[in-house]
């Protein structure tokens, strides 16, 4: 009895400073951000968006905005985004060569990469013209391989270059049921990156969030 009860002071000692040390109770970290805001802060966030009239294409080429970047296990962060979005992946090395994507810009299933383009949310031409003109390379390299924004996302290479450089009073996915998600994400994209929306793209992504 005595060595039994021993045991439970001794259980009961360490449970004590683990409890003391924050151990038992520490919260267990999510693996991925959170990518999107709810409506209310959406809104908050859309508000506090700098509003301009679109500024100069001068200077402007693909080439200021480096990408694809290496990426870990995958040859590049196409590869990372292609693997990240689609199903029944299958890989050459590390190169993705097979799988599944559904484009939640036309509701298309593909099943070959060549027809699957990584989007840029915010398109870097739009970018340029909302502010990234002011930046370096590299920062520019950054914002054209966020892989932590809702920035990069496989979609079907008609919609993708249906949109563009469009911004949404311009152009919106033909999935009206993707509008208030597309909204979401365009504006989490511009309020991180500090970029300024113009008054009829601030009107039009308003207009989208009332579909949520």
């Amino acid at each position: 009895m005595r060595t039994r009860s021993l045991a439970r002071s001794g259980t009961a000692a360490v449970l004590a400073g683990l409890l003391a040390a924050g151990v038992a109770c520490a919260p267990v970290e999510s693996p991925l951000p959170e990518r999107s805001s709810g409506p209310a802060d959406t809104r908050a966030q859309l508000d506090q968006l700098t509003v301009a009239s679109a500024g100069s294409m001068r200077g402007y080429s693909r080439e200021r905005f480096p990408h694809w970047r290496k990426a870990g296990k995958n040859c590049d962060v196409r590869d990372t985004v292609l693997q990240r979005d689609g199903t029944d992946i299958k890989l050459s090395g590390c190169n993705v060569v097979g799988g599944r994507w559904s484009s939640r810009y036309d509701k298309r299933t593909l099943a070959d990469p060549s027809d699957v383009d990584i989007d840029h949310m915010v398109p870097l031409a739009n970018a340029w013209r909302s502010g990234a003109d002011e930046w370096n390379d590299d920062k520019r390299s950054d914002f054209a391989n966020d892989l932590d924004r809702p920035q990069l996302m496989a979609v079907s290479a008609s919609s993708n270059r249906a949109k563009g450089d469009q911004d949404p009073s311009q152009w919106k996915p033909s999935n009206r049921d993707d509008w208030c998600r597309y909204a979401k994400d365009w504006i989490a994209v511009k309020h991180y990156w500090k970029l300024s929306v113009t008054s009829a793209e601030q009107a039009a992504l308003g207009d989208m969030l009332g579909s949520c």
